[in-house]
């Protein structure tokens, strides 16, 4: 396993991450024991940033996730979320911040996290954020239940503006830094190197659009992205070697993004995933693909508040 500084955090984080929203049956049904083998894998093989939420299957994925941290919960940095509930169901307020980490806690069945996260800030607005949400993660830290604080959601170009205003240890982008988008680029790169918080990537899969897995039906991303699908993995099983591996390696290969985080549940992805840390990408390969991405590249839809969708600089 290889690690990179999370910015002015210090910890020293695997490049991938074990994204735990799979064990909330978010894509399909996960079996818990053997979700729970799956964690312990990934901790023995070198992997120590777990990233959860209240959201993921509905508080399911951190109760799951508490079970297969006892005995282990020393050995990893434990991310969770608050702010995001369901689909629909938003708080941002103060008060639910404050209530939500004790929830979280006790599911997670410790008296600490290691990173708590306003989760997807792009769905609430930009006064009770910065008023409101982003106070109350800062008091969770203040009161020892979180020793590192940070924003996540998905427009790029909304989370540098946020990150800007206020002081935050980390941000999660999601969906922005894969074979199919670089926008995390143009701006939360520099931004993150110039204010030293950790910059985390999720999603580098595109939600299984860079994987030979089914595509859930909730997918937003257009149709002609999700037919890349059928394309890529005849050009990769040209060259005798599996899309998803690529896309991972691609993804963690990016130096200033300190951790990769990917949703998994199942002893068959975890171990795939781990050995795609030192998977070699063939030469030629990368090209190949990029050639037919690049009409359908950066084609991102956007979520959230209408009025925090900040347009993409050109």
């Amino acid at each position: 396993m290889r690690y990179r500084r999370l910015g002015k955090t210090n910890l020293e984080v695997s490049i991938l991450g074990f994204g735990a929203s799979p064990l909330g049956n978010v894509f399909d049904e996960c079996d818990e024991n053997e979700g729970i083998a799956a964690v312990h894998y990934a901790i023995d093989h070198g992997v120590n940033f777990v990233d959860v939420a209240p959201f993921y299957g509905i508080t399911l994925a951190e109760t799951r996730l508490g079970k297969a941290l006892k005995g282990k919960r020393h050995e990893v940095y434990l991310a969770t979320k608050a702010g995001r509930y369901d689909l629909r169901s938003f708080d941002f307020s103060y008060k639910k911040i404050l209530t939500s980490i004790d929830d979280s806690l006790k599911r997670l069945q410790t008296d600490y996290v290691d990173l708590y996260q306003l989760h997807d800030i792009e769905f609430g607005s930009k006064e009770q954020v910065l008023n409101e949400a982003v106070p109350a993660i800062q008091e969770v830290k203040k009161s020892g239940k979180a020793r590192f604080v940070g924003i996540t959601g998905l427009p790029v170009n909304y989370l540098a503006a946020i990150a800007r205003e206020v002081e935050v240890d980390t941000v999660l982008s999601w969906a922005h830094y894969n074979l199919l988008q670089d926008e995390i680029n143009a701006e939360l790169v520099p931004l993150s190197k110039e204010l030293d918080f950790g910059l985390m990537n999720a999603a580098p899969l595109m939600q299984r659009i860079l994987s030979d897995a089914t595509l859930p039906v909730w997918h937003n991303a257009s149709a002609e992205v999700k037919a890349l699908q059928p394309k890529l993995l005849g050009i990769c099983q040209e060259y005798g070697v599996r899309l998803s591996d690529v896309a991972l390696r691609f993804a963690m290969d990016h130096p200033d993004i300190a951790t990769t985080i990917v949703g998994m549940c199942d002893m068959k992805t975890i171990q795939e995933n781990v050995a795609a840390v030192d998977f070699v990408i063939p030469e030629g390969l990368l090209g190949h693909l990029e050639a037919v991405i690049a009409p359908f590249k950066n084609q991102m839809w956007f979520e959230g508040m209408p009025e925090n969708n900040i347009p993409r600089k050109n």
